[in-house]
């Protein structure tokens, strides 16, 4: 593997929406294996997808996720791969799967890619304004970041053996 990219992913002036943020400043703090780059993307789904298309053997995306569980709770998912219809081009509004689907249709070439996401206990357009995570969102930000170094050393320790 040529490396690993972590996306935090978010709107900070949207409360909850702010968390993919939140961890990759958390992660900025620490020391992370080789090869792991930690990007800030917030709402430019665009970049991202471009950032896709480079070397990286795989990708951790950081986000917000609506599942109906208990704020703050946490999910590892492994993204089905993207299909080219209903790609939603709005540099400033493209959730993850319209990012994957996007770098798609670009050509980005096979990886693993997994999204660790958090149960958000508010989010929406009535939380403009709002930078402040809600407290169980806040509270997960260290444990998300956790998640994050571990699965990171693991898909390195898989691309080495």
């Amino acid at each position: 593997m040529t490396g690993l990219l972590v996306a935090g992913i978010g709107n900070i002036f949207q409360g909850d929406d702010g968390f993919g943020v939140a961890v990759a400043g958390e992660l900025a703090r620490r020391r992370l294996p080789e090869g792991v780059r930690v990007v800030d993307f917030g709402i430019r789904g665009l970049d991202l997808a471009y950032a896709l298309l480079d070397g990286d053997g795989a990708a951790i995306l950081v986000d917000i996720v609506q599942r109906d569980g208990p704020p703050g709770t946490l999910y590892v998912i492994e993204p089905e791969a993207p299909t080219a219809d209903d790609v939603s081009l709005s540099p400033h509004a493209m959730a993850p799967h319209d990012v994957l689907r996007l770098a798609n249709l670009l050509g980005a070439p096979g990886r693993r890619i997994l999204l660790v996401g958090c149960e958000p206990a508010r989010f929406g357009e009535s939380e403009f304004g709002t930078m402040a995570l809600s407290p169980p969102v806040a509270a997960a930000v260290v444990r998300a970041a956790d998640t994050v170094e571990d699965l990171a050393r693991e898909l390195l320790e898989q691309e080495v053996s």
